[in-house]
């Protein structure tokens, strides 16, 4: 199986180094020297990982035959995919990969029935659960433990805790720091 770990960025500097978006637990398993990913789009790969490292707080790789900046550039926006083992699972129980959430049902804590995780959204800050609602639409959910205490995936179902005005507009509170006049 597949598994998208990360999206290629700018070049930085002139000797062939990109600035990757990191979209995996793992990156020291996944984007380690000597991995070899695959692309999207897949004419630009296979790509070897030669070396990477950390500046500023973001990850830098270098690929193989990637030895000047134009050529980096040339990567921009490309996705890095790994072949996984669909039985791996991360070593954390708390962590999950995005094939394994995928088509589990969604309902609160009392059972009432939200939708089906279509997608999982890999955002700077925090992942997003993109929920299919039976009635059609979706709904957007934070994945964060306050929200989203448990993925049972034995059962197939991610139990979620919504606050307020997550599922239904109209039980949204306003906070405003005006006074009414």
């Amino acid at each position: 199986m597949q598994l998208v770990v990360a999206r290629i960025g700018r070049a930085h500097g002139i000797k062939g180094e990109v600035t990757v978006e990191v979209r995996t637990d793992e990156p020291e398993l996944r984007l380690g020297p000597g991995a070899v990913l695959a692309t999207e789009p897949s004419s630009v790969g296979p790509l070897t990982i030669t070396a990477g490292r950390v500046h500023s707080g973001r990850l830098l790789l270098r690929f193989e035959g990637v030895r000047d900046r134009t050529a980096a550039e040339a990567l921009r926006n490309t996705l890095l995919i790994a072949e996984v083992d669909p039985e791996e699972v991360p070593e954390d129980p708390e962590e999950f990969y995005d094939h394994q959430l995928i088509d589990l049902d969604v309902v609160t804590r009392d059972g009432t029935a939200v939708g089906r995780i279509a997608e999982v959204s890999h955002l700077p800050y925090q992942d997003l659960l993109i929920v299919r609602r039976p009635e059609g639409g979706e709904v957007l959910i934070p994945f964060v433990a306050e929200i989203v205490p448990e993925i049972d995936l034995d059962a197939q179902r991610a139990v979620i805790d919504p606050p307020p005005g997550l599922l239904d507009d109209s039980q949204a509170e306003i906070a405003s720091g005006r006074e009414d006049s």
